[in-house]
């Protein structure tokens, strides 16, 4: 028995050693064939990643084609409408076109079109923006403000409590009756009539606004919209623009007045100086603004700065006085001395 467990023994190690020789037969052969598939696998990849490819390239092209019809069916559809004749009770009214081909007549309609609209934009509504001034009988102010009304006379809140909030600056109706007489007041904002229209009419119950101009009045120039002086009917040398942005008088910028934009505060004492301003300028009777607002155009603040030099003036004035006083005193004194000195003979 002995033996023949040895025998199986030695059986056993060879059968595992002849394993153990075909081992690596089996591992190259398990290899050569994860190679094969993984050739496979890359090479699909390839395939899918070219056919994507190709569907991409098609849905670009197709994508451009149907823009391109829709854009020259869009172009074809406004040179139509609006390059049509004018008409008026189903009449057709001449142009100067009517001598063209149909299609060139189209296309130059349609370019006077939009050439006008964009003058009507970008241009004032009318190169007479207010009426010719009033002539005896009626009294006509010998000079004319021009005034913002947001962030200048209205500062502008919005909560979601209570929406969009225009809270009016302190001063106004001190700044309305003090400046009436002198000067006829224009509003000329920025912002749309729909918006700005009822806004003034809070503002002034009383009716010290003569005339009202919205931003269709405005030149819109670099993103901005300008007020145009000239454009006023009035004289420029008399024209005092209010504003909290110099581009809004950039074409005229010596009759304007930049004021700092107010931020709603309760304290705000800006529209009483500016009253003082404006109507010292009235009552000296000045012949042409532009040289005093000329002044304080270098000026950040231009309203302390007249404060400022007004208080300068005072102090010199009463200098000149205590000086002229003294002076009086002291020629009194000498008349009274002398006259006790060398006293007159009297008459006989």
């Amino acid at each position: 028995a002995a033996p023949s467990a040895a025998r199986y023994t030695r059986k056993g190690c060879g059968l595992r050693a002849a394993l153990g020789e075909l081992s690596p037969s089996a591992a190259a052969l398990t290899t050569l064939s994860f190679e094969i598939s993984n050739g496979k696998g890359s090479s699909s990849d390839e395939q899918q990643e070219k056919k994507q490819k190709e569907n991409t390239a098609y849905a670009k092209k197709m994508v451009l084609r149907i823009a391109g019809l829709m854009g020259a069916g869009s172009g074809i559809a406004v040179i139509y409408i609006f390059g049509n004749h004018i008409s008026f009770l189903s009449l057709q009214i001449p142009d100067e076109f009517d001598n063209d081909p149909v299609v060139v007549q189209q296309l130059r309609r349609t370019y006077k079109y939009f050439k006008d609209y964009r003058q009507m934009i970008i241009e004032p509504t009318s190169p007479k923006l207010l009426p010719d001034p009033l002539k005896e009988p009626y009294y006509q102010p010998p000079y004319t403000l021009v005034i913002e009304l947001t962030d200048v006379l209205l500062h502008p809140e919005w909560s979601l409590v209570t929406g969009w909030r225009f809270k009016k600056r302190p001063g106004i109706d001190s700044l309305f009756q003090q400046l009436a007489p002198h000067y006829e007041i224009v509003i000329f904002t920025s912002e749309t009539g729909m918006t700005a229209f009822p806004l003034i009419d809070s503002v002034d119950p009383h009716g010290f606004i003569s005339y009202r101009l919205f931003r269709d009045a405005t030149r819109y120039m670099d993103g901005h919209h300008v007020k145009d002086i000239s454009c006023l009917n009035r004289d420029p040398a008399k024209v005092v623009v209010v504003d909290c942005k110099k581009e809004a008088f950039r074409l005229q910028p010596f009759n304007g007045m930049a004021l700092k934009k107010w931020d709603g505060s309760s304290d705000d004492r800006t529209l009483f100086d500016l009253a003082a301003f404006l109507k010292t300028i009235a009552l000296s009777g000045v012949e042409d603004v532009r040289t005093v607002l000329e002044n304080y155009s270098m000026e950040d603040d231009p309203l302390e700065a007249f404060k400022r030099r007004q208080s300068q003036l005072e102090q010199e004035e009463q200098q000149r006085l205590a000086d002229l006083s003294k002076n009086k005193k002291q020629q009194l004194f000498l008349g009274s001395l002398a006259s006790r000195l060398w006293p007159r003979s009297k008459q006989q």
